[in-house]
């Protein structure tokens, strides 16, 4: 195996070398214990974060060039969605080669350059890992095809002989995630298993080479100085013995709501076992967080067990809506799931595969996480303010993605042309309008591309971004990007914020959460009106102007709101 620091020598004659850290950052990033328990956590999607070269895609470098907002912003740590060499069928997450990183978002020193200086600033750096499938353009995968029925690489994917009476079917029922069936068959009649798309073919975790391979991988990154893996698909890497029939169709809509024959599987767990050995035997508190969509929040507390993953996103909080008593319920679900296994709660409201929060809200209850109506702007953006508050103030882990901090919607009216989601155009399963949310951030009012790189973007931004970007909302009372400064400051300085397992819920009208931890209160208004609350204290930060006289506050509709019983 080729070393990582060999592997950068490599990329010396394209890029000069980032001058390594000299201050004392890097260590007190290493020394903070358990730092994932109460961290607040950046999500960049790469390609659409900062283009540093003008070629219309963001990039690593152009990643690095804004850490130091990142820093200010107030997070923990940084999540890089994949970079890996990949023909990019999905987005990167058909990865060709997990040890280098694709030519259009640099090279493995930009990488190394990224996570130098990220841990200069007291940041930390996860990056995804994408284990359930490969590319098709994967070097096991393209052997196994050209080697034909009997190679020994085949063992390393899932092909079988298919039904029917010259094997003309698929080899059972199941569905792909995006939409159409789970198989696909090669020239030479066998069949390959795919839950995405027919490019990202799923690895047989039962061949022993597939877990050495992955283990390699896992340290390549490690001694590259990576602080810990998000997984992709972390539910799905074990499959039911025999591949069973599931029996019945439109499978996608079961995701995370039935026990399926591909996802969730107890096997998983063993795999998880073995990798955290590895990761532990690493200094500097690293962690493993899983992406798994599963049943209940019961099951997902399986993968946060003390010996095997550190954190696993809440989904179910994720797709409820902007209902007090539906938040109620999986608060108390979730806290009380976690807690026998030691585990934080990880809060995330939106991500690079749903719609953006603060256009979810803007639209009526059940349209799901996938959405192509822009809704009642305002509204969403006033839902979605006071919705970050509420999440920022329970305890545990809570994770932000990219641009959710300017308030962006999602882009609802991309043309069907330059849309690139691949669920989209295997015109069924996911809704396939996932492009919405992963439209290039703006940085500056004006601009070919409001600030993201000199030579637009890969995805259209819509006329008026600029009125949304950094530029334009820093420093201005008030706006959502203020907003979430503020919040964090106050987390990070607030005894009672961050880590913890409980709330104590306060007597509140109907629509209204209101708890207490310590001497912190959170009051989150759902309802469409004003609303009478006792003056709790001082007022920390409100995501809403809220009117406070002598003992009372009215708290305003779509409104959050924090105090402090502390005197000052």
């Amino acid at each position: 195996m080729t070393t990582p620091l060999l592997r950068i020598k490599d990329d010396m004659s394209q890029h000069s070398a980032a001058p390594a850290p000299t201050s004392t950052s890097a260590v007190a990033v290493a020394r903070r214990r358990d730092w994932w328990r109460d961290a607040v956590i950046y999500q960049v999607y790469p390609r659409s974060f900062a283009d540093s070269n003008g070629d219309g895609m963001g990039d690593l470098e152009g990643v690095r060039t804004r850490l130091p907002y990142l820093r200010d912003l107030g997070v923990d740590a940084v999540w890089l969605s994949p970079f890996y060499a990949s023909p990019q069928a999905d987005a990167g997450y058909d990865v060709a080669d997990y040890r280098a990183v694709d030519p259009m978002f640099g090279n493995l020193l930009d990488a190394d350059a990224l996570i130098r200086d990220a841990h200069e600033l007291g940041l930390r750096i996860i990056v995804d890992l994408v284990p359930n499938h490969s590319s098709d353009q994967h070097e096991w995968f393209k052997r196994a095809v050209a080697e034909g029925p009997g190679s020994p690489l085949r063992d390393r994917y899932h092909f079988r002989p298919g039904k029917g009476e010259h094997g003309e079917l698929p080899p059972n029922d199941w569905e792909s995630i995006f939409g159409g069936p789970g198989w696909t068959q090669v020239p030479d009649g066998e069949w390959y298993l795919h839950l995405f798309a027919p490019e990202q073919p799923d690895f047989n975790w039962e061949h022993p080479a597939v877990g050495d391979e992955f283990r390699s991988i896992l340290r390549f990154w490690l001694d590259m100085g990576v602080d810990g893996f998000r997984i992709d698909v972390a539910h799905g890497l074990v499959k039911a013995e025999g591949l069973p029939d599931l029996g019945s169709h439109d499978q996608v809509k079961l995701l995370g709501n039935d026990v399926m024959p591909f996802f969730d599987q107890d096997g998983v767990h063993e795999i998880y076992r073995q990798w955290r050995l590895i990761l532990d035997e690493y200094p500097g508190d690293r962690i493993f967080v899983a992406e798994a969509w599963t049943p209940t929040i019961e099951r997902t507390a399986h993968y946060v067990r003390p010996d095997e993953l550190h954190q696993a996103f809440n989904f179910q909080y994720l797709s409820t809506h902007w209902d007090a008593a539906e938040m109620r319920e999986v608060i108390d679900r979730t806290l009380d799931a976690m807690r026998p296994v030691g585990a934080p709660a990880t809060w995330v409201l939106s991500n690079h595969d749903v719609t953006r929060h603060a256009t979810r809200f803007a639209n009526p209850p059940g349209l799901g996480t996938q959405i192509r109506l822009a809704g009642d702007r305002d509204l969403g953006l006033r839902r979605a303010r006071a919705a970050t508050l509420l999440m920022l103030a329970l305890p545990g882990s809570a994770y932000v993605y990219q641009g959710e901090e300017l308030g962006l919607p999602d882009v609802v009216d991309l043309p069907d042309e330059v849309r690139q989601d691949p669920a989209y155009f295997r015109g069924a399963g996911q809704d396939g309008f996932r492009d919405g949310c992963r439209v290039p951030i703006p940085w500056t009012r004006t601009g070919s591309s409001y600030g993201f790189g000199e030579g637009g973007s890969w995805l259209p931004q819509p006329e008026g971004w600029g009125e949304l970007s950094v530029e334009a909302q820093t420093g201005e009372p008030g706006s959502t990007l203020e907003l979430y400064r503020a919040a964090l400051a106050v987390r990070r300085e607030q005894p009672d914020l961050g880590a913890g397992s409980r709330v104590e819920w306060l007597r509140a009208p109907e629509g209204v959460l209101a708890f207490r931890r310590g001497e912190f209160v959170c009051v989150a208004n759902t309802t469409g009106e004003s609303v009478a609350m006792p003056a709790y204290g001082r007022v920390l930060v409100a995501s809403g102007e809220i009117v406070q006289v002598d003992d009372e506050s009215k708290v305003p509709a779509d409104t959050t709101v924090w105090w402090t019983t502390a005197t000052a």
